[in-house]
């Protein structure tokens, strides 16, 4: 490893194992990393998968990889993205048909997937 590498963190997300989320059903995740208090996942929904409406605390990334879902009514699909803000609600998210997107959010408030970051 060269000087410069010292304070990256390198991950082949192929070498990570799909997790099942301990909040809802048909869920999974991979936890890619985190850093300053920032923390980064794949999560792959299931045909018919649902997350229960829940309060963004603090600013929430995501971007569509593959699939879609349904977001209080909006239909992303891949390459779509959203940014919610922190004091924003989702009252649906949803994918019927199954979907893989990039999450990115703040460690100061719950992992919405899967409560495992380590």
């Amino acid at each position: 490893m060269s000087d410069t590498d010292r304070d990256f963190i390198f991950i082949c997300h192929a070498d990570l194992p799909w997790t099942p989320s301990k909040f809802t059903q048909g869920v999974e995740v991979k936890n890619l990393g985190k850093a300053n208090d920032r923390a980064m996942q794949l999560v792959r929904f299931q045909p018919g998968a649902s997350f229960p409406a829940h309060l963004h605390a603090d600013v929430e990334f995501l971007f569509m990889l593959e699939g879609e879902v349904l977001q209080n009514g909006h239909k992303l699909h891949a390459g779509c993205s959203t940014v919610a803000p922190a004091g924003t609600y989702d009252t649906e998210f949803i994918s019927p048909s199954g979907c893989t997107f990039l999450l990115i959010y703040a460690l100061s408030t719950s992992d919405r997937f899967n409560a495992q970051t380590s």
